[in-house]
C-alpha cells in the first residue's frame, strides 16, 4: 500500500457524450470531505491529457487519475508513459465516468463515483502491464493498457461513435450495422513469440485487459500484471449469421468453443496485411483505417495503479 500523496484528477468533461462534467462538483465534494489534497483538471479537447499526465509536477507517491472513458485513461497513460523526469514509475488511477469504460471493467473498478474514489484513497497499489503499438497514425508507436482491436470491433467503433445513444446501445448498434455491411476480410499474416498463422481474418484483438465495445470479452482469460498480452483471432465467416453467432459469443467470453477462433499469448506481436487492409484502434483510439503493418509488444510493469 503506497503511502498517498497528492490526488491530480485529469478530468475529460466531453467524455460520455457530456456526462462526465456533472461528476465535477460529486468529485470535488467527496475529496473535500476526506480531507484529500486533491486538484481537478479539465481538458479541453484531444491531447489536453496526455499533455497534462506529461507536465505535471508529480511526486513519486502522488497519483494521476484519469477521469473519463478509455480515450482518456489511454491519453493520461501515453503521457505518464512518456514524462522523462521521474525517477520511480509512475502511479496511475482511474475514475470510469466515459462511455464505455472497458478498462475499469477487468480491475473491476465501479462506476458509482464515491466508491472509486474510495478505491484511489485506499491506495492499494498493483503492478500494470502495458502494450506498445507501432504502425498506421503512430509510425513512433503508442501506449495501450487495455488493447488493440483489428477488423470488425474496430469498424463498430466508427459507427458507435457517430451516435448520440446511451453508451451500451451504441455498440449494439453499431455492430448490427457492421454486420448487415460485412465487407471482406483481410488476410493477414500474424506472428507472436515462435507462432505463426495466415488467414483471411475478421476480427483480431491483441489485449491486456478483457473487454473492450462495451460488452464484448475480447480476452476473457488477460491479466493486467502477467507481462503478457492475449491475442484472440478469427477466421473469416462466410456467412452473416454466422458472424452474429461469433459476436454472441464474445458477450460471454465463450467464443473459444466455436470453430474458427484461436487464442494464444505472447510478448511480441507482427501483423502484416498481405491482402486488403487493417482497420485498427488501441483503447478506442483509430490507428489506421487500412493500414498494412502494426507490430504490438507488451511492456511488463510499466505502472503503479492503484486497484480495489
Amino acid at each position: 500500500m503506497s503511502q498517498l500523496g497528492k490526488i491530480w484528477v485529469i478530468l475529460n468533461p466531453a467524455a460520455g457524450k457530456g456526462k462526465a462534467a456533472k461528476q465535477y462538483p460529486k468529485i470535488e465534494r467527496f475529496l473535500h470531505s476526506k480531507s484529500a489534497n486533491f486538484e481537478i483538471l479539465l481538458t479541453k479537447g484531444p491531447g489536453d491529457a496526455l499533455n497534462m499526465a506529461r507536465d505535471l509536477p508529480i511526486g513519486e507517491n502522488d497519483v494521476a487519475v484519469a477521469a473519463g472513458g478509455d480515450g482518456t485513461c489511454n491519453e493520461v497513460v501515453n503521457g505518464l508513459l512518456t514524462r522523462s523526469h521521474d525517477s520511480k514509475k509512475p502511479l496511475f488511477g482511474i475514475l470510469p465516468v466515459g462511455r464505455g469504460n472497458d478498462f475499469a471493467a477487468t480491475p473491476g473498478i465501479p462506476h458509482d463515483i464515491e466508491k472509486a474514489l474510495q478505491i484511489i484513497l485506499d491506495a492499494k497499489e498493483k503492478p500494470l502491464d502495458a502494450g506498445f503499438v507501432k504502425g498506421g497514425f503512430f509510425p513512433d508507436g503508442r501506449y495501450f493498457v487495455n488493447g488493440v482491436g483489428i477488423g470488425f470491433d474496430t469498424k463498430v467503433g466508427f459507427e458507435a461513435a457517430k451516435m448520440k445513444l446511451k453508451s451500451g446501445i451504441t455498440y449494439v448498434v453499431g455492430a448490427l450495422i457492421t454486420v448487415i455491411r460485412y465487407e471482406p476480410s483481410p488476410v493477414l499474416q500474424i506472428r507472436y513469440d515462435d507462432k505463426e498463422a495466415t488467414l483471411p481474418a475478421v476480427l483480431v484483438s491483441v489485449v491486456n485487459g478483457r473487454r473492450m465495445g462495451g460488452s464484448f470479452y475480447m480476452g476473457p482469460n488477460a491479466l493486467l500484471d502477467d507481462g503478457l498480452l492475449d491475442i484472440c483471432y478469427v477466421k473469416h465467416i462466410k456467412s452473416r449469421f454466422g458472424l452474429l453467432k461469433i459476436i454472441s459469443h464474445y458477450t460471454k467470453g465463450t467464443q473459444g468453443k466455436l470453430e474458427g477462433v484461436t487464442f494464444g499469448r505472447g510478448v511480441h506481436f507482427h501483423l502484416k496485411a498481405l491482402e486488403g487492409g487493417m482497420a485498427a484502434h488501441c483503447d478506442g483510439e483509430t490507428v489506421c483505417y487500412d493500414g498494412k503493418e502494426l507490430e504490438i509488444t507488451c511492456i511488463p510493469n510499466a505502472l503503479r495503479f492503484i486497484g480495489a
